[in-house]
């Protein structure tokens, strides 16, 4: 994946990087889908790129890099959130944002929609308060970001998913992200204490095993992290889509301050950063020593 920034990067270019398992795989599977930084030429934004860039899950991918050699499948997308976003689903779409009627089946805006950051994005800056376009965008402009980004992703994800579940019967999903500072207030939501270091999601205990995510809750408190569970973070599409465990398929979402390793106006990475990824290979090693154990 590349880790240089590009504002306007050729189009159609690969729309995600895949690092498979060094040595024996386990049925852990892994994607940063925030974390892209090659934002395509045919975007055309008209708010200032430096605040466009606040949606970025900036270098979440890197922090996480331990995973492959515990075992696990590393998918990360290379076109940003704000542009097409794939942690929504395709109908999730402000129709405002549309010059004309959606050609498709009925349109299903969420509340992630209502605050200007559903399928694409209506608005960014750190406080999601700055219009990104100063157009409206055909349907087709659409479709395209969904054929040529949004599928692909997905596909691939399908993909790696079921080729584990395939071979071992059971299959783990971390989704992984970064959280601002301001996210509660960013969500509309009052809160009478501060943000946590780290937020796992299950959609309420509808995603995963308890004993998983008090397991990955635990590896980080461990390392002296504070971690809330659905507070304010519950995960959106992808792990509600592959989440099942029913079926012994587990899927969290795991979001980490970026406070911790970041600048959140430059971008750039603090002096935590270091001590932070270090900390997550040590979680990798865990979760990967947990998903060994559920093994026959």
């Amino acid at each position: 994946m590349t880790d240089t920034v590009q504002p306007r990067a050729t189009t159609p270019f690969p729309p995600f990087t895949l690092r498979l398992p060094e040595g024996d795989a386990i049925p852990l599977v892994c994607d940063s889908p925030h974390s892209g930084v090659r934002y395509p030429d045919d975007f055309g934004f008209a708010m200032p790129f430096e605040q466009l860039r606040s949606g970025e899950d900036t270098d979440v991918h890197v922090l996480w890099n331990a995973l492959p050699a515990v075992g696990a499948t590393l998918l990360a997308a290379e076109f940003p959130r704000s542009y097409i976003d794939p942690n929504r689903d395709t109908d999730d779409i402000d129709p405002g944002l549309l010059a004309a009627p959606w050609p498709g089946a009925p349109l299903r805006p969420s509340e992630k929609s209502r605050l200007g950051i559903g399928l694409i994005w209506r608005q960014a800056g750190q406080a999601k308060e700055v219009p990104i376009y100063d157009r409206q965008l055909s349907p087709a402009e659409v479709q395209a970001r969904i054929d040529n980004y949004h599928r692909p992703y997905h596909e691939a994800m399908r993909e790696h998913i079921e080729a584990a579940y395939a071979r071992f019967g059971a299959v783990w999903h971390l989704n992984l992200h970064s959280m601002p500072a301001n996210s509660y207030e960013s969500l509309q939501i009052r809160s009478d204490h501060p943000l946590a270091d780290f937020v796992l999601g299950d959609r309420d205990g509808a995603t995963c095993a308890p004993k998983f995510v008090q397991m990955v809750a635990q590896s980080l408190r461990k390392h002296g992290y504070r971690v809330a569970i659905n507070d304010p973070f519950k995960g959106v599409a992808l792990i509600a889509r592959l989440g099942r465990p029913a079926e012994r398929r587990h899927s969290i979402q795991i979001e980490v301050h970026r406070g911790l390793y970041m600048n959140e106006l430059t971008r750039e990475r603090s002096a935590g950063f270091a001590q932070l990824q270090s900390h997550l290979a040590e979680v990798a090693a865990d979760i990967g020593a947990y998903v060994r154990s559920q093994l026959p």
